[in-house]
């Protein structure tokens, strides 16, 4: 069934409760607050805003891994990326879309995770209490918990090497002095580590659960997809953690 279609018996399921007034209203009954309002909407816009989430986190990680290859190279590509399309946005502004467009991107996907769940917990039986353990995988699971993490640490990670507010050297423009001064403290790593894992779980499964809803797999293709979001996750987890643990270890100074 098309989104439309199933957001659109949703909707009427809506109007038989009453037909209330004002924005809010007003937009459910639009096309897009039709597909929003819809399960399979909401199945939509995780999708698309997790596929633009882990766009931005493996050109994040590529990045990253720029400080092997030579370490001021991080300070030159922060400085490139703050003056890209300077004369039409302003300095740091295309750095500010980027920000904006990934801010919305994570409350679209965390309220459409949240809604869904809670659609799932009330279509369930009175009677069905718990979840059979053969239901899910371990990541499946989990989800819930490490959305909470990587939220956690997004704010700390922004306040730490963004801001610089919770950075030991906290120098606008000196990435690479603030990366080394932050992974020096093992507690800083261990967290960074955890919530690099609790990432790596997250794209396994969304990644998977996303190929599955469009359709791409099949008992053919099955073991090559899920061998992807795999492959997919253990990439980006061990490029991330690398940085940190080369700090730690003496090998970035």
């Amino acid at each position: 069934m098309k989104v439309q279609d199933q957001a659109h018996l949703e909707d009427e399921v809506t109007q038989q409760q009453g037909n209330p007034r004002g924005p809010l209203a007003a937009f459910r009954r639009s096309t897009a607050g039709r597909i929003w309002s819809s399960t399979v909407g909401k199945k939509a816009v995780m999708g698309i805003t997790g596929a633009m989430m882990l766009l931005y986190v493996i050109v994040h990680m590529v990045s990253n891994l720029k400080v092997f290859i030579e370490p001021a190279s991080l300070d030159r590509y922060a400085m490139w990326l703050r003056e890209l399309l300077s004369g039409l946005l302003g300095h740091e502004g295309l750095v500010w879309v980027f920000r904006a467009g990934l801010l919305a991107a994570v409350l679209l996907h965390m309220t459409a995770a949240i809604q869904l769940a809670r659609r799932a917990r009330a279509a369930r039986p009175d009677g069905y209490q718990r979840r059979s353990r053969v239901q899910g995988s371990y990541a499946a699971r989990t989800m819930r918990w490490g959305g909470v993490i990587l939220a956690l640490f997004i704010v700390y990670h922004l306040l730490d090497l963004t801001t610089g507010d919770l950075n030991p050297h906290g120098v606008h423009g000196e990435v690479y002095r603030n990366v080394v001064a932050s992974f020096q403290r093992w507690y800083v790593t261990l967290f960074y580590a955890l919530s690099v894992i609790a990432l790596g779980f997250h794209i396994r499964h969304g990644l998977w659960s996303g190929l599955q809803s469009l359709g791409a797999s099949n008992a053919a293709r099955q073991r090559a997809l899920k061998l992807l979001a795999l492959g997919t996750a253990l990439f980006i987890t061990f490029g991330f953690l690398s940085v940190p643990f080369a700090v730690l270890t003496g090998l970035l100074r």
